[in-house]
C-alpha cells in the first residue's frame, strides 16, 4: 500500500472513530435499569447518561431529564464528561492536522514535513482513544460491582449500556486509525551526497599523430658572469720538475 492509500485509510478509519466517540457522548444510555413490577403495566426503563436521564414506560411514553448540575452524577459520569469531551477535541484537532500533512495537498512544501505532521495527528488520535477508553472501563467496573453487589437493591441494580459498547468499539477503531498514521515515516536521508555522473567520452584508442617536442632554446643572458667559489683542488698533487726523455720512447 502506498503512502496516500495509506493516509487516506487511516483518515477514514480515524473519521468512523470520532462519530462513534460523538454518539457515546451523546445518547443516555451509559447505564440501563430495567424494571418490572408485579403487573407488566407498571414496567420501566431508565437510561442514565452524561447530559441527561430518560424514563421509558411500558406504554411507550418516553420521558428525559437534563442533567443540570454535574454533582448530581457519579464520579464515574463526572470524570467520563470531561474525558469524553477532551477525546472529541484532541480527535479533532488530530482529524485536521492529518489533511494539512497529506501527501495529496500542497500546504507544506517538503516531504519530511508532511509526514511528520502527519505522525503528529496520528498520535493525538491514539491519545483521544485512550481518553475515551478510560471513562468507558471505569463506567463499566463500576456497573458491574454495582449490579453483582449484595448491598445493592434490586430496583436500583443497573446493566452496561449501549455506550459503553460503542465506546470500546470507537477507541479501537481510533487506535487503529491512529496506528495507521503514525506507520507514515518521512523518507530516510542518504548518508553520502548523491553526485550525477559526468558525461561520458568514447575511446579512441592510441593516438594516431602523437606530439612531437622540440628543444627550446633561451636567448643568453646580458649579465655579466661572476665566479662564485673556488676550483682549487682539495687534494694538491705534486708536479714533477723534471722530465727524462726515456719516459716517452
Amino acid at each position: 500500500m502506498g503512502r496516500i492509500g495509506k493516509e487516506t485509510a487511516g483518515q477514514i478509519i480515524s473519521f468512523i472513530g470520532l462519530v462513534g466517540v460523538a454518539v457515546t457522548c451523546g445518547i443516555p444510555m451509559w447505564r440501563v435499569t430495567s424494571y418490572i413490577g408485579a403487573n407488566i403495566v407498571t414496567g420501566q426503563i431508565i437510561w442514565d447518561g452524561l447530559w441527561m436521564n430518560c424514563v421509558m414506560q411500558s406504554t411507550g411514553q418516553m420521558q428525559c431529564k437534563l442533567n443540570e448540575s454535574v454533582m448530581r452524577l457519579t464520579p464515574d459520569l463526572q470524570a467520563a464528561r470531561a474525558l469524553v469531551i477532551i477525546s472529541l477535541v484532541f480527535g479533532f484537532i488530530g482529524f485536521i492536522i492529518t489533511f494539512i500533512g497529506a501527501k495529496c495537498t500542497s500546504c507544506l512544501k517538503k516531504d519530511s514535513s508532511k509526514a511528520n505532521v502527519v505522525i503528529i495527528g496520528g498520535c493525538l488520535l491514539i491519545l483521544a482513544a485512550i481518553l475515551v477508553l478510560i471513562p468507558v472501563c471505569w463506567s463499566a467496573t463500576i456497573t458491574i460491582s454495582d449490579f453483582t453487589s449484595t448491598l445493592t437493591i434490586e430496583t436500583q441494580k443497573r446493566e452496561i449500556g449501549a455506550s459503553i459498547y460503542i465506546g470500546w468499539a470507537s477507541a479501537a477503531i481510533l487506535l487503529i486509525g491512529g496506528i495507521i498514521l503514525t506507520t507514515s515515516c518521512p523518507p530516510q536521508k542518504p548518508m553520502y551526497g548523491y553526485y550525477p555522473p559526468g558525461q561520458m567520452y568514447p575511446y579512441s584508442g592510441p593516438a594516431t599523430n602523437p606530439a612531437t617536442y622540440g628543444p627550446v632554446y633561451a636567448p643568453a643572458s646580458s649579465r655579466p658572469y661572476t665566479a662564485s667559489g673556488t676550483y682549487v683542488p682539495a687534494k694538491p698533487y705534486a708536479v714533477p720538475s723534471t722530465y727524462s726523455v726515456r719516459q716517452y720512447q
